[in-house]
């Protein structure tokens, strides 16, 4: 260990860290011994960003790591703080130390000098403060594999002793942990400690993989229903804190986590761990809905507060138009919570309508608001006279960003009845709220007037790109008037800037857009791929012909966001490439997903989508 007083024995400034020199370390190590506590978190915090900057380590890492070190036995407080600092800037796979690239690199410097430093921190298993003895315990692991043999017997021995005599049983799991780490110690399932039991149960069923023992699922079940009431959920080198840890392994294996998120529920669902492991393997194994969905009903009376709640009726809305016949228990839990005046009532709200339940309607025409008017356009396409009147209310009150274009597209379904909101169209238009959606919104209506010519004209001369092209293909709709178009879109292909979206703009002009060819055709072949993609599609709409579109969009298949709009391109092209059905099978029939949810998509699931869609080309002839 090396004293503040030595500091400046350091060149620092020809050292580096994630921002550049060095040379701010040695202040940022000298005010973790000051009495202001606020100065000192700010060093800690600042030591985190820059040498250990999102998992990387530097130069300047090894040579702080014996004054780190010095400060954890010397400095005032925030010595879990600094324990874990140097766990974490040791973190590595044990497989990478025997790699030829090992020696000289800047994690294994780091390992070396804690590994030097570990005999004077060993007294802090002994801490008074459970913080400190579980963070000292994660810094001995993070160098396991490493110990010298005297040194090895040494915290083995220190860590026994944990083991056996520690009165908090989280820290006697962690040093179960621990033990591990050398391949010494018992395996304790029998331990009479929960803590200990769930951690080596969790151990076993690591070196296990699933599917897990039955034995084992069973201890996890009983013993992991009661979270330890400690905020020090540290995290170990090489994995997330241990509850994520686990939830992660018992989404490996589908069966055994329902059955444990099943038992933690009943139990109360403390820490909302049961019910956030259910909605976990949702996301990962496709058609374990059904139960899920079972489990969160079972669950939401055991939220303890709205944001939880809220996001497991979010969770709900997410499936429950998956259902065949969602369950009369179901709407009508979601129905009781819509009505509530809560902030939980919007995504209940939007879980019933996605239920189809016919109540929903009613509830979303007295409180309406954009993302429930849009789930209910496309469940009750019936009620036009209805839901019209609603989302033109909600635009006239001002709705802006987001939900006004949520608003506007709500309104496409309607066909010709949509022209009842060209008011507020025009509107959005003139005021620049969803102005692009507005325009494309009017060019579908198919009613010219002279005031929609002007507002077209003006935005034809926006600096905003995508309005200029909205107008264009509005214009063309219109008028049926090509060459504005054209120019719109030449000037526009040409120009700097990624191309892909101004070319997803050409489908209305199809034919009519032959003039473009020579500038859509060597993006065929353009380095990025969402460019390549929306250009076979364009050649497609223009040409009329798939010769040039399909080997594009096939090479791009793939489990991908751009893969699945590949997919959507050739399933309106017609045709499938025979070398492309075994990777079709393979997106038909996995049991696990593909793709994950798109944060905030209001759409089908991503992974649902490219399993339908991998099923309807593999039955084209």
């Amino acid at each position: 260990m090396r004293p503040p007083t030595e500091l400046d024995e350091v060149q620092w400034l020809t050292l580096t860290h994630a921002y550049g020199s060095a040379e701010d370390v040695p202040q940022l190590i000298r005010a973790l011994y000051q009495s202001d506590e606020e100065a000192a978190d700010e060093a800690i915090h600042e030591l985190y960003g820059n040498i250990h900057h999102q998992g990387t380590v530097y130069r300047a890492s090894a040579p702080a790591v014996p004054f780190l070190a010095h400060a954890v036995r010397h400095a005032p407080g925030r010595r879990d703080d600094l324990l874990m600092l140097l766990a974490t800037l040791a973190d590595h796979d044990p497989a990478e130390a025997g790699s030829p690239h090992w020696p000289g690199g800047p994690v294994a410097a780091v390992c070396a000098e804690l590994c030097r430093v570990l005999p004077g921190l060993l007294p802090c298993l002994g801490d008074p403060e459970r913080v400190v003895r579980r963070a000292a315990l994660r810094v001995v692991a993070a160098v396991a594999d490493l110990l010298p043999a005297e040194l090895r017997a040494a915290a083995v021995g220190q860590v026994e002793a944990v083991y056996a005599d520690d009165p908090v049983p989280a820290v006697r799991a962690d040093a179960t942990i621990v033990l591990s780490r050398f391949g010494a110690g018992p395996v304790p399932l029998g331990s009479p400690l929960p803590e200990v039991r769930l951690t080596a149960a969790t151990l076993a069923a690591e070196k296990s993989g699933p599917p897990y023992p039955a034995d084992l699922v069973e201890i996890i079940a009983e013993d992991g229903a009661e979270p330890d009431p400690g905020d020090d959920d540290f995290p170990w080198s090489g994995t997330t804190s241990p509850d994520r840890h686990l939830t992660r392994l018992l989404t490996r294996d589908p069966d055994a986590g329902l059955a444990v998120a099943a038992r933690w529920i009943a139990a109360g669902d403390l820490g909302a761990r049961g019910s956030w492991l259910a909605g976990e393997i949702t996301e990962i194994w496709r058609d374990r809905h059904p139960e899920v969905l079972d489990l969160l009903l079972a669950a939401l009376p055991h939220q303890r507060d709205t944001r939880t709640l809220s996001h497991r009726l979010s969770v709900i809305g997410r499936w429950i138009a998956y259902l065949r016949e969602p369950a009369d228990d179901l709407r009508n839990t979601l129905h009781d919570y819509a009505r509530s005046g809560t902030e939980a009532a919007e995504p209940a709200l939007v879980a019933l309508v996605r239920s189809r339940d016919p109540r929903a309607l009613e509830l979303v025409l007295r409180r309406p608001d954009a993302r429930a008017l849009g789930a209910a356009v496309s469940v009750f396409p019936e009620a036009a006279d209805r839901l019209i009147p609603a989302i033109r209310h909600e635009l006239a009150a001002g709705a802006a960003g987001n939900a006004a274009i949520g608003l506007v597209a709500a309104l496409a379904p309607f066909g010709a009845a949509a022209d009842r909101a060209r008011p507020e169209l025009i509107e959005c238009l003139r005021t620049r709220r969803a102005a692009v959606a507005a325009a494309r919104q009017l060019g579908h209506n198919g009613v010219l007037t002279r005031e929609i010519a002007s507002l077209l004209s003006q935005a034809g001369s926006s600096t905003d790109s995508s309005l200029r092209a909205a107008a264009a293909v509005a214009h063309y709709r219109l008028t049926g008037e090509t060459g504005p178009a054209v120019r719109t879109f030449e000037n526009l292909l040409a120009g700097k800037g990624p191309a892909h979206g101004h070319l997803s703009g050409l489908q209305p002009l199809g034919s009519a857009a032959a003039p473009l060819l020579p500038l859509v055709e060597p993006l065929l072949t353009a380095r990025y791929e969402w460019t390549r993609l929306a250009a076979a599609e364009a050649h497609h709409w223009i040409t009329g012909s798939p010769e040039r579109a399909v080997d594009v969009l096939a090479d791009l298949v793939a489990p991908t966001p751009v893969g699945l709009a590949a997919l959507k391109a050739l399933a309106a092209v017609g045709e499938v490439p025979e070398e492309l059905r075994p990777t079709l099978r393979s997106f038909a029939f996995s049991p696990l997903r593909l793709l994950s949810d798109m944060p905030f998509s209001e759409h089908e699931h991503p992974d649902e989508e490219l399993r339908t869609l991998a099923r309807g080309l593999l039955a084209l002839g």
